[in-house]
């Protein structure tokens, strides 16, 4: 069974409640995953928007959480798990407003796409400090064992 990624919060492809943006509560969308490759030491998760600023003339991918070294036992995050309830011995970097945790879908026009990416690693990293999405993808760089990919919409009230 390949790794998988989904949320009780929302489907594949389907609309990010406004509980889990900048519109709402802010607090990151609950994440369960399974089928984690045998050999798997740690897992690693992205969020992040291709669609920045504007879906239809995209200029940056914009990041809103960055993980790692989640314990290889979790079988997923809890809602407001961005808000510190962390399983222990994960590590944060930083997302594009320079902090740390889970900032949430906040798109100023049209409707964004957000990519939850979980990484099954065959490693624990070392600490990254203040990582950014960049410097984490260096460092799994020939250690990723899977990948699962869950992909959620917002669009703002009008």
């Amino acid at each position: 069974m390949p790794l998988s990624l989904t949320s009780p919060a929302f489907q594949h492809q389907g609309t990010i409640p406004r509980r889990h943006t900048c519109d709402g509560e802010d607090t990151s969308p609950p994440l369960a995953w399974s089928g984690a490759p045998d050999g798997t030491r740690s897992f690693a998760l992205i969020v992040d928007d291709p669609d920045a600023p504007d879906p239809r003339a995209p200029k940056t991918t914009w990041v809103h959480w960055v993980l790692y070294n989640i314990p290889a036992d979790a079988k997923g995050l809890p809602e407001g798990a961005g808000r510190g309830d962390l399983p222990a011995g994960t590590r944060e970097g930083v997302n594009d407003w320079k902090r740390t945790g889970y900032g949430g879908p906040c798109p100023p026009i049209g409707r964004h796409r957000y990519f939850h990416k979980l990484y099954a690693l065959d490693n624990t990293l070392r600490d990254l400090g203040r990582a950014s999405k960049a410097d984490l993808e260096q460092a799994m760089k020939g250690h990723i064992l899977g990948q699962a990919e869950l992909v959620g919409t917002y669009e703002k009230a009008k």
